[in-house]
């Protein structure tokens, strides 16, 4: 048997040179970062690829983009300012990519649409022309051409004398209050002028490498535009500025976790032992643990996100168990008992608490979160690999009469002898109706809450850039909007422009300021052809407008003619296709999600939307063909509280798991193992509805998890019941210090979600640590223990 323990120590002191030699590559070779998308974290719409597809395609339209306001009362102040910005980012030209504003550029964005000038025309411009006679039309010219405020006049009189193509560029603009002056693009408030700089950027933007490159140039340039005018105003925004804010977050949560865990362990495992050795062995169990967790999750899913390390920064307080309890059962044994016969003897209930732990975490894996899913798998691997650790090299390293205790050790173990015992008497009945009432009161005042945004804590000034940029834009939110399908791309184009009249009203009424779609720019080919025949009825005919008009300016016949000519030949249709190869609709094109899944999709954003109208919105689009409304936010909401009431119900089925488990060992004991779990999970939820915090999925998360680290608690206490063996108690006693200080420093995060799941696992935990021994089995043989010659007792 020992030859057999020597074969396996070493064949997983190779395993552990394997860990080491990946985790070297992984880090130093190959330079692995954690992803840092927050994105990655949400629940994927397996159902519906089409709708999956479109709210992917409205993000990575987004995601790259950077922009920034430079603003200033006075408008040359405000240009000087934004030139010393550009200059800055100029140098690195790489990075970013944006289009200069100038003469040039305007013309050729103009470009496609003049050559089909024709089949373009207003809404209002359309029903005038099914109204209005021939005379009005002729007077309209008249006005365009004597008239200086005539409209705007985008060519010579003679290629638009009826103004109508510069009436619907005029209508396009105002998708926009952005307009070019000066070179650079202008908007406006009531207090300041300002410099819009829109850039794209050459770089992922949640790549760590691009964040720690171009925030450090963010941050030269908002200096140098602050040197050129003092008081200059910038506002910025970006998914690049989010993820890195996240990223820093994360990264300082990781380290105060992680670090503080470990220093905790540190401490309580010196003034138990008082020994280097001890904290030597529990570090190295953590660390394999950790590097097993490290490259397993690598290998199988080729990426590790910053979140799940933050997560697994507090697996550093569960994976100490199974070395506690080795160490501790050491202390307390006889010294002349060998340690592989002691691991043979602890064996039974370590596996019970690794299984129990591991279905802890599996439960995890259930939801539909891939951040949770790698979360789950990084810590249970996690445990494993610290377990294996634990069975396999410490019985070699840690002989008979090598550990020694304190007076510390000595109090903490006399407490016990003080707790109150569950026993079939008065005392027993009345505790548990005070905690039926107290716990039935506090989960009475226990809501609901499962609203996404209630999970996410960007800081305030990106917050407060955001909103006051998307307000002087007038920009589109990219988490709400119509969903259009077709069996082609004509079908698309004619269901927006039905979605756009039954949104005019909503327009009217204020509940929005207008809408982006591709129909506004490219027409249905049906539109088209309605409007070139109101075009030919009403002014190309012969006698119509374009004659009346040639009287009216004592012109030659001729000239009609020649101006006839010249506007049919711009009256070819409009293709899809033909818009999106010009410059002139990259702002566009994340709307046309063109061919997929057999069929033609595109997306119709809102501007200006008022959230209370989010119900007549979706009314809007009721009864549609093809028309889908989509809103991402309540879509995510729905999902939480769907998964929250899913994972409840597999909490209760993981109990009733654990309990057949547990059963073949324990028997009539088995539900003192799981009692103080149970009860610990109750209380929990009863003190957050005393606290006001409403129940959300991460916190029935934590209850799973409690699951698994509180049934150790119980294993512990019920493999070793008699009172005078005080091991077991201080086993229970350290790891739960430990855990407490790992989830409760979790509990201090600034992420929503796991700040949640970390002040259930602090209550709960707590709760379990002082339940557990109340619940050991009565009327057992208290003998004289080994525990008393190592001086626990």
């Amino acid at each position: 048997m020992k030859h057999q323990g020597r074969l396996l120590a070493i064949a997983w002191a190779l395993v552990v040179a394997l860990l080491l030699a990946h985790n070297a590559y992984l880090w130093g070779v190959k330079r692995i970062a954690p992803e840092t998308d927050i994105l990655a974290l949400l629940p994927v719409q397996e159902r519906d690829p089409v709708l999956q597809a479109s709210f992917t395609h409205m993000v990575d339209a987004a995601q790259q983009r950077l922009v920034v306001l430079v603003g200033a009362p006075d408008w040359n102040d405000a240009k000087r300012a934004a030139d010393a910005y550009s200059a800055v980012l100029a140098r690195h030209a790489g990075l970013f990519a944006a289009t200069p504003i100038d003469e040039q550029t305007q013309n050729d964005w103009l470009a496609l649409f003049r050559q089909h000038r024709l089949t373009l025309l207003t809404a209002l411009q359309e029903a005038q022309l099914g109204k209005e006679p021939p005379a009005f039309w002729r007077d309209s010219a008249l006005s365009q051409l004597y008239s200086p405020f005539g409209g705007p006049k985008l060519g010579a009189w003679q290629d638009d004398p009826f103004g109508l193509f510069g009436g619907w560029v005029q209508e396009r603009a105002q998708e926009t209050p952005v307009r070019p002056r000066d070179g650079h693009l202008f908007v406006a408030d009531g207090a300041r002028q300002y410099v819009l700089l829109p850039m794209t950027l050459t770089v992922p933007a949640f790549s760590l490498a691009a964040q720690e490159t171009v925030l450090p140039l963010l941050a030269q340039a908002q200096a140098a535009a602050r040197q050129a005018v003092p008081d200059v105003e910038i506002i910025s925004a970006g998914v690049i500025l989010h993820a890195a804010a996240a990223s820093s977050q994360a990264a300082g949560e990781m380290s105060t976790i992680g670090l503080g865990s470990l220093a905790g362990i540190i401490l309580l495992t010196w003034l138990t032992f008082r020994s280097v050795k001890p904290i030597s062995l529990i570090l190295l169990s953590i660390g394999i643990g950790c590097l097993g967790a490290l490259s397993v999750c690598w290998l199988l899913f080729g990426r590790l996100h910053l979140m799940t390390l933050v997560f697994g920064a507090s697996l550093i307080g569960v994976a100490q168990d199974y070395g506690i309890y080795f160490l501790c059962n050491r202390l307390g044994a006889d010294p002349a008992l060998d340690s592989r016969a002691l691991l043979r003897r602890l064996l039974p209930g370590l596996c019970l608490t690794l299984l129990a732990a591991v279905i802890g975490y599996m439960g995890l894996a259930l939801t539909p979160f891939p951040g949770l899913r790698h979360m789950a798998v990084f810590s249970a691997l996690g445990l494993v690999f610290a377990w294996l650790t634990v069975v396999f090299w410490f019985p070699m390293l840690v002989r008979g009469g090598s550990l020694r205790s304190g007076a510390l050790v000595r109090r903490y173990g006399a407490v016990r002898a003080y707790w109150p015992q569950v026993r079939a008497n008065r005392a027993t009945l009345l505790s548990v109706l005070a905690f039926a009432v107290l716990a039935g009161a506090g989960m009475a005042r226990l809501g609901v809450n499962d609203d996404i945004r209630l999970l996410q804590t960007p800081p305030a000034h990106l917050i407060r850039d955001q909103l006051k940029l998307s307000k002087l834009l007038d920009a589109p939110t990219p988490v709400q909007f119509y969903l259009v399908r077709g069996d082609s791309a004509e079908t698309v184009l004619r269901r927006e422009e039905a979605l756009k009249r039954r949104l005019q009203p909503l327009i009217e009424q204020r509940h929005l300021t207008g809408v982006q779609a591709m129909s506004n720019w490219v027409p249905s080919l049906q539109s088209q052809q309605a409007r070139r025949a109101l075009l030919d009825d009403t002014i190309l005919k012969p006698g119509g407008a374009l004659d009346l008009l040639a009287r009216s300016v004592e012109e030659d016949p001729a000239w009609a003619d020649q101006v006839r000519t010249q506007l049919a030949q711009a009256g070819a249709p409009l293709l899809i296709d033909d818009f999106l190869k010009v410059p002139a609709s990259e702002p566009w094109r994340h709307l046309w999600l063109g061919e997929v899944q057999g069929g033609y999709a595109s997306i119709v954003a809102l501007r200006g939307m008022q959230y209370a109208a989010i119900p007549l919105l979706a009314q809007a689009g009721a009864g549609m063909p093809g028309v889908q409304w989509v809103d991402k936010v309540a879509e995510i909401s729905s999902v939480l509280g769907r998964y929250r009431i899913y994972m409840g119900a597999v909490v209760l089925g993981a109990y009733l798991v654990v309990f057949g488990l547990l059963m073949p060992r324990y028997g009539r004991r088995t539900w003192r193992v799981l009692a103080p779990t149970a009860l610990a999970s109750l209380a929990a939820l009863a003190l957050l509805g005393y606290l006001g915090q409403p129940l959300q999925l991460f916190h029935v998360l934590a209850l799973m998890l409690l699951l698994g680290v509180g049934v150790d608690y119980g294993i512990f206490m019920q493999e070793h019941p008699e009172q005078r063996n005080h091991t077991p108690w201080l086993a229970v006693g350290l790891s739960a210090a430990n855990t407490l200080l790992s989830f409760g420093l979790l509990a201090l995060s600034h992420t929503a979600a796991l700040q949640a799941f970390g002040l259930t696992m602090l209550i709960g935990t707590a709760l379990v640590w002082l339940l557990s021994p109340c619940f050991v089995a009565p009327d057992l043989p208290e003998q004289p223990d080994a525990a008393d010659a190592a001086g626990v007792a």
